[in-house]
């Protein structure tokens, strides 16, 4: 809540029209929220008081007993108990409810809105592949091999993916529920203050590794990993000349 004598209408905090549905009010919160977050303006009081001020208005709008409260009655019918954040309504909103609002609602991807990139330990992990890392092999090469060059098959061993699992690492018949740590958000959070303001601590779920997901019952043959130890054959194209 921004000091004063008077609050400002909550509508004209989110620049929103008083008919605006949740998803235009939830838009306009997040970009305000984003803009004034303390994490990207440090020590900036006039942009943590916009932040608490936009949070505030926020978590009067999306809920439709408290807006129908405001838009009868104003700021004066939210003053009752049970109105707001604190005792008295939101006289006693503070910084750290603004946090725990936003990260809430916006946690999954609130540290790229912030940041451009996901990071600092945090944050689900990107569905797809990875890049494995190089393998180097020896190989004998006769004289001839190496003046005119030479095609050779060789075998590696490698991971594969579980065929009683079909790869997902999950007990047949079973599959992945959400993190019940994280509650599906793939990060955990953690809001400490000190003498120089409060903090937020972003860092990937200990229990999901930051996927949001866990294995409930994993397979017995790769142990949840959803790949076994194997073997493959590939050839490897010598060129002609090649010393190493």
């Amino acid at each position: 809540m921004v000091t004063g004598v008077s609050k400002r209408d909550y509508y004209e905090i989110l620049g929103v029209a008083r008919d605006a549905d949740i998803e235009e009010i939830k838009k306009a919160y997040r970009k305000l929220a984003v803009r004034f977050h303390p994490d990207k303006n440090p020590g900036d009081k006039e942009a943590e008081e916009k932040f608490k001020e936009a949070t505030e208005a926020y978590e009067v709008l999306k809920d439709s007993e408290k807006r129908g409260v405001y838009d009868q009655f104003g700021h004066a019918g939210l003053s009752g108990a049970g109105a707001g954040a604190g005792p008295g309504g939101f006289g006693g909103f503070d910084l750290s409810d603004a946090l725990r609002a936003f990260m809430r609602d916006f946690g999954g991807g609130a540290f790229e809105d912030l940041f451009g990139f996901a990071g600092g330990g945090g944050g689900r992990r990107r569905a797809g592949p990875t890049v494995g890392s190089s393998l180097r092999v020896r190989l004998k090469l006769s004289l001839e091999e190496i003046a005119s060059g030479v095609e050779k098959k060789i075998r590696i061993k490698r991971k594969v993916p579980c065929d009683a699992c079909h790869a997902s690492g999950a007990r047949a018949g079973t599959g992945k529920i959400t993190c019940l740590q994280c509650q599906g958000a793939g990060e955990v959070r953690q809001v400490s203050r000190s003498i120089f303001g409060q903090f937020v601590n972003i860092a990937a779920c200990p229990r999901c590794g930051g996927t949001g997901e866990v294995i409930e019952t994993p397979c017995p043959e790769c142990h949840g990993d959803g790949r076994i130890d194997g073997t493959s054959t590939i050839t490897v194209k010598v060129p002609a000349g090649v010393s190493e």
